[in-house]
C-alpha cells in the first residue's frame, strides 16, 4: 500500500527548514554537516509525493532546538520558515507517558519513542537514524524509510 503521508525525524525536518531558506546554508548549519544540497533535493522529492507531512510535538521541538544552534541573521529566517512549515504539517501528539512505556524509549528516548508510537505503512517515518529505522522496521515492516539508501541510489 503506498503511503498517505510521511513522518519526518528530526534531522530531516532541519533540512527541510534549512534548505528551504537557502541551500548553501545547508553546508554551513553545524547539525547539517552530513547531508547536501542533493539530499534536500531528494527530501523534496518524497515529500512532494504524498499528500501529508506528519510531525509529533517532540520532533518539532527538537528541531526547534537544532535551528537555535544556528547564529543571525540566518537563525531568524530559518525559524520564519519553521513557523510557515508548521503550519502545513500536520501534528500527531504522542503522549509522553505512552511514547515512555514503548519497548524502545530507554534506547532511543522520547522523540523516537513517540515516532514509533504513531509510524505505519501508510504514514511511514522517513529516517537517518540508523537505530530509529531498524526498531521500526522490526516492530512494524513497511512503517520506515531509510533515507541514507535513498542517497546512495
Amino acid at each position: 500500500m503506498p503511503a498517505n503521508g510521511y513522518f519526518i525525524d528530526a534531522n530531516l525536518l532541519l533540512l527541510l527548514v534549512v534548505g528551504s531558506v537557502s541551500l548553501d546554508a545547508i553546508a554551513r548549519h553545524r547539525r547539517l554537516r552530513e547531508f547536501t544540497q542533493d539530499d534536500y533535493g531528494i527530501l523534496i522529492h518524497l515529500i512532494d509525493r504524498v499528500d501529508r507531512v506528519l510531525v509529533t510535538p517532540n520532533t518539532l521541538t527538537e528541531t526547534s532546538n537544532l535551528l537555535g544552534l544556528h547564529g543571525e541573521p540566518e537563525r531568524s529566517r530559518f525559524f520564519e520558515r519553521f513557523r510557515f512549515i508548521i503550519e502545513e504539517t500536520d501534528e500527531i501528539v504522542v503522549a509522553s507517558v505512552d511514547a515512555a512505556r514503548n519497548g524502545t524509549f530507554t534506547r532511543l528516548g522520547l522523540t523516537d519513542a513517540a515516532l514509533l508510537e504513531v509510524a505505519t505503512e501508510e504514514t511511514p517515518i522517513i529516517t537517518v537514524d540508523l537505530d530509529l529505522y531498524l526498531a521500526a522496521s522490526s516492530s512494524n515492516p513497511g512503517s520506515a524509510i531509510n533515507f541514507t539508501h535513498l542517497r546512495n541510489l
